[in-house]
């Protein structure tokens, strides 16, 4: 890595995001596999379309709007956090508090990739790439509300009947 200047580090953030999303993207469906939880399921499911329709698309579109070609690029943090997703699959013992650790690893992945956003959207701003900026947030987004709908899964709110309370038992 070389970075001369604030567009450099902008280009590396989004080629680790490029690679996080592709990472998960492979991670997903095994995870939805994994779950127990009906609803779980579901919810790795649709995360999985949208990374694949949406984020991974907004980030080659950025690309293609600061004229520049990916390089091919290994996010290692999103890494550390699939082989321990990849752990917890390949475990075994009660299907409810499995399905809690599944939740902890895909929020593990969403705080991740909220962090990276955020950052990479505040240099875009600042390098005036005001376009690259609002699809940035847009997935920021998206991500935000991905957090929370497992939260809301995980806790049952007021319910008594999320993977949490579930796993209590």
């Amino acid at each position: 890595m070389h970075f001369n200047q604030l567009e450099d580090l902008l280009v590396h953030e989004l080629e680790d995001l490029l690679s996080a999303e592709q990472m998960l993207a492979d991670a997903l469906p095994k995870m939805a596999n994994a779950a127990s939880n009906e609803k779980l399921e579901e919810t790795f499911n649709k995360h999985l379309r949208e990374t694949r329709e949406n984020h991974i698309t907004r980030l080659n579109n950025m690309f293609v709007m600061l004229g520049r070609e990916p390089n091919s690029n290994h996010c290692k943090g999103m890494a550390g956090i699939i082989e321990e997703a990849n752990e917890i699959i390949r475990s075994s013992g009660d299907p409810a508090t499995k399905d809690a650790a599944l939740i902890g690893a895909a929020q593990r992945a969403e705080h991740y990739e909220i962090a990276a956003y955020g950052t990479a959207r505040a240099h875009a701003e600042e390098l005036g790439h005001k376009k690259v900026a609002e699809l940035l947030q847009e997935t920021l987004d998206t991500e935000g509300d991905a957090n929370k709908k497992l939260t809301k899964l995980a806790e049952g709110r007021f319910l008594r009947k999320g993977v949490n309370p579930v796993a209590a038992r």
